[in-house]
């Protein structure tokens, strides 16, 4: 099964690239951010029209949060995190498919720091921690995946220097991904990818995709059982060099039944 993470930066702007992407890659789960569009502008039957099942999370002009299926129904058990220190952004959507609990999210930027913007980060952080350790409590089988906007380690940056005042980058926020990770969920990217250079985002200006001048925070994170399942994790690189396309790659995981161990590299 392959279960993918997509920022779409505008899913109506984007949706040829969308599309595209899902023929071509043909991904059995994706969960989307940053959708940019109210609820009646969702386009769902484009997407359908792909085999998909859909449900979405959105609200006008920002945020925005879907999840796709071709592996069976989608059954949604949570809109929004619990005790969300902001409830009208759509940044949360959690549901069952196919025997697997797949929670996706996207994160606050929390730029400028510090400031406001940077207090609803750590705050909304402090939520998802509280929610996921619920979630590993469960025993469920569960992948946690989306744009975390957080770039763990220096090996997640280019240049790491130029970034130590950002809000993905602060000492903060790196510990409260730690913490996460603490629970026991598996980096599943850099678990297959201990000690490349690998990117998930590439900013539009100076060239930053044609430098390879990119940030690695689209993670997927998976529970013990879905870790021992783990064949192979990747990042879409070349979606990036599409025409108007978005500023992340696709990133996604292949697992395997729960007999499969992870493909040694």
């Amino acid at each position: 099964m392959k279960i993918a993470t997509y920022n779409v930066n505008g899913i109506n702007g984007r949706l040829p690239v969308l599309l595209r992407w899902l023929t071509e890659e043909q991904p059995d789960i994706v969960v989307l951010q940053e959708l940019k569009a109210p609820k009646d502008k969702f386009p769902e039957a484009a997407i359908r029209d792909l085999g998909y099942d859909v449900v979405w999370y959105g609200q006008p002009r920002w945020n925005g949060v879907a999840m796709l299926s071709r592996v069976g129904e989608i059954h949604e058990t949570r809109r929004g995190l619990p005790g969300d220190p902001d409830p009208s952004q759509s940044r949360y959507i959690e549901a069952a498919v196919n025997g697997i609990l797949v929670a996706g999210l996207y994160l606050p930027n929390g730029n400028p720091r510090p400031g406001p913007k940077f207090d609803y980060k750590l705050a909304w952080f402090e939520r998802l921690i509280e929610h996921a350790a619920g979630l590993m409590a469960s025993g469920a089988p569960v992948v946690l995946l989306g744009d975390f906007n957080v770039m763990p380690t220096e090996q997640d940056v280019y240049k790491p220097e130029r970034w130590l005042e950002d809000a993905l980058f602060a000492p903060e926020v790196r510990a409260a991904f730690v913490r996460l990770l603490d629970q026991g969920w598996t980096d599943a990217l850099r678990t297959v990818h201990p000690d490349e250079t690998i990117y998930t985002f590439f900013d539009y200006f100076r060239h930053a995709y044609e430098r390879n001048a990119g940030l690695r925070i689209d993670h997927l994170l998976l529970s013990p059982d879905l870790a021992k399942r783990l064949k192979d994790a990747q990042v879409d690189r070349h979606v990036r060099g599409w025409e108007k396309t978005s500023d992340h790659a696709p990133t996604w995981i292949e697992l395997g039944d729960a007999k499969a161990t992870r493909r040694k590299r």
